[in-house]
């Protein structure tokens, strides 16, 4: 006689729990592999300083990202420049690792050599490894679609939708290469304003997205870079508003390297007069980068997306308008063009957090892969995830004491004719003649900035070695270079720090020891 464990109903009771106990292994495999990853958004804003108020216009987005999220106050570009630091958030990598040293081709910006090396591993291409759908719209690299750097059909690996624009940033009468296809675009405002462009081409894309799987979108108006054109609806707007007088302004650069003793002090009216329009057109333009962020926001909002996607908003470089008596630029190690603003919302972080720790744009890269899912330890990356910092609950990680800044100075071989008394070698002279590079503007630093320091320690590479050092505790606006009066042992351990970050690579960029 069968026991009550035996014959056929016992063994199709049998399969049956073997099968239900497959299918809720099955539900639970996909439930950590097939739950759609997290979106991604970076907002890449141009030449946006945080030094100087450059946040201010910003109304809209401090309350939708920073309100909503964390506000990282010591934020910093590893190189005060638009293409090396684009190149630098796209890698995230140092200068001295992606080898673009500056704007131009011959720097490297966009060249035959960047596009089949350290472009065809951007971190665009690990997030298309990961099926994220990518849309690009903006500014990319200043030299990007020139004929020489493969033309408007040069589509970077990594990018789904494409919509770059060719050269330097501009509001009107640009090109844009869409999907590899030149657009040229005129000076109306409705169909033809770039960061209003940028603006629907977005929403549109997140109208048609596949709602099953995640999307990276990278947007880089134009505000506030040059040639500072506001909308019309805001052409009024900050009427009465002037650079601000305080701090470093039109103070001379005593005991600086020579770039900076060279301007005149104080300044002339002529030179007042450009900073403060280009100071009030900046953050005019910087009106319509605020609407972009509150219909984005709103769009997201409205295709139930915003609860699942981290929205990162910071500048490739900083700037400064007439501080130590230089009218208007970056390219500077000072904190008004290293400094940038970085604010960040999105699932497992906090509202109104500010975040002390330093962060650097070569951080953005891994963080944004860290949100994907992506194995770091596959990636040639120098900086580190900072989503342990602004999502302890979703990460453990640890802050650095120390970093490099690092910069390759430009400069023309022969004299502008516009300034024939300066000779060759400069660049950037304007107005009145003031120049704000040269070939031997070309320095390295090391800052530090924990709960103990924060200093700054810069060698020039120039006939001079010069080297300039900053107590920021003590003096914020960097006004007295110290070298003569700091310790020697201090020297010797900020030299020790530099020599080793400016030949660091992946994990030794991160050894802080």
């Amino acid at each position: 006689m069968s026991g009550p464990g035996s014959g056929p109903g016992a063994a199709r009771g049998a399969r049956r729990g073997g099968l239900a106990l497959l299918a809720l292994l099955a539900l639970l495999t996909c439930r950590a592999r097939c739950e759609k990853a997290s979106n991604v958004i970076l907002i890449l804003a141009d030449d946006q300083d945080v030094q100087l108020g450059g946040m201010t216009p910003m109304k809209k987005t401090k309350a939708l990202i920073g309100d909503a999220g964390a506000v990282f106050v010591n934020a910093f570009t590893v190189t005060p420049l638009c293409c090396p630091s684009r190149s630098s958030v796209l890698t995230g990598r140092y200068p001295h690792n992606h080898e673009v040293r500056n704007n131009s081709l011959s720097g490297n910006c966009s060249s035959a050599r960047w596009q089949t090396g350290p472009e065809a591993s951007a971190f665009p291409v690990f997030l298309s490894k990961q099926k994220y759908q990518t849309f690009f719209a903006g500014k990319y690299l200043n030299q990007y679609g020139k004929k020489e750097a493969g033309d408007v059909g040069h589509v970077p690996p990594g990018w789904d939708q494409w919509h770059a624009l060719v050269g330097n940033s501009l509001y009107y009468n640009y090109t844009l290469s869409v999907n590899g296809v030149e657009e040229k675009h005129g000076d109306r405002y409705e169909s033809d304003y770039l960061t209003d462009l940028i603006t629907n081409r977005t929403l549109h894309f997140l109208e048609n997205r596949s709602p099953q799987r995640p999307f990276f979108l990278m947007l880089s108006p134009p505000a506030p870079h040059s040639p500072w054109t506001p909308a019309p609806k805001y052409q009024k707007q900050f009427a009465d508003v002037k650079a601000p007088r305080d701090g470093s302004f039109d103070k001379p650069g005593k005991d600086k390297h020579w770039l900076l003793r060279q301007p005149v002090n104080p300044m002339t009216d002529s030179s007042l007069a450009f900073l403060d329009s280009a100071y009030r057109r900046r953050w005019q333009t910087l009106l319509s980068l605020d609407d972009l962020v509150e219909s984005l926001v709103s769009k997201l909002e409205s295709i139930k997306e915003l609860n699942n996607t981290y929205i990162f908003y910071t500048s490739d470089n900083g700037y400064h308008a007439g501080q130590f008596s230089l009218p208007i630029d970056k390219r500077q190690l000072y904190e008004f063009d290293i400094r940038v603003p970085l604010m960040v919302r999105g699932p497992g972080i906090k509202p109104k957090q500010t975040l002390q720790a330093p962060v650097l744009n070569i951080d953005l890269a891994p963080t944004i892969l860290d949100i994907s899912g992506t194995n770091l330890s596959s990636v040639d990356v120098d900086g580190q995830s900072f989503l342990s910092q602004m999502a302890p609950s979703l990460r453990n990680g640890t802050t650095r004491p120390f970093f490099l800044v690092e910069y390759n100075g430009e400069g023309h071989p022969t004299t502008d004719p516009a300034c024939p008394k300066l000779g060759p070698g400069l660049s950037q002279c304007f107005p009145d003649c003031v120049c704000e590079d040269a070939f031997n503007n070309t320095y390295a630093c090391v800052r530090t900035l924990d709960a103990h320091d924060d200093l700054q320690y810069c060698e020039f590479a120039d006939s001079e070695s010069f080297v300039e050092v900053y107590n920021l505790t003590s003096d914020a606006h960097q006004l007295e270079n110290i070298v003569k009066r700091v310790d020697p042992a201090v020297l010797q351990t900020m030299n020790q720090r530099l020599i080793k970050l400016q030949s660091c690579q992946g994990d030794s960029c991160r050894d802080n020891k």
